[in-house]
């Protein structure tokens, strides 16, 4: 009887054994994949979760500003058309400068400036 209870406590060693190295693969199996993912991840260029949501915060308030700038320059045009179709077809025109009046003004600056 003695013989069977020794040979259970040895097989019972054993699988002791057995479950523990099991146990020590799985936590270095475990440690390597992490740190394949860990090395992947770095290599793929990714952006921390904070500065993604930083810059979808501006870029939602850059939306919306263009938005705002839209509906004043639709504005804008909308007055603009309207106050030159009100205008007679030979009212005053804006005065344009000569060709020879930007070349005048060039030639005393330089002269001021020696």
């Amino acid at each position: 009887m003695q013989t069977s209870n020794r040979l259970f406590d040895d097989l019972a060693k054993v699988a002791n054994g057995a479950v523990a190295t099991l146990a020590g693969v799985k936590d270095e199996l475990e440690a390597m994949i992490r740190q394949q993912l860990e090395r992947l991840l770095a290599d793929a260029n990714l952006v921390p979760r904070d500065e993604f949501d930083a810059m979808a915060e501006v870029a939602r308030n850059a939306r919306a500003e263009q938005e705002k700038l839209e509906v004043r320059v639709a504005a804008l045009e909308a007055t603009l058309a309207a106050s030159s179709s009100t205008k007679p077809a030979g009212g005053a025109r804006r005065r344009t400068k000569s060709a020879a009046e930007p070349q005048a003004r060039k030639k005393t600056s330089r002269s001021k400036a020696t």
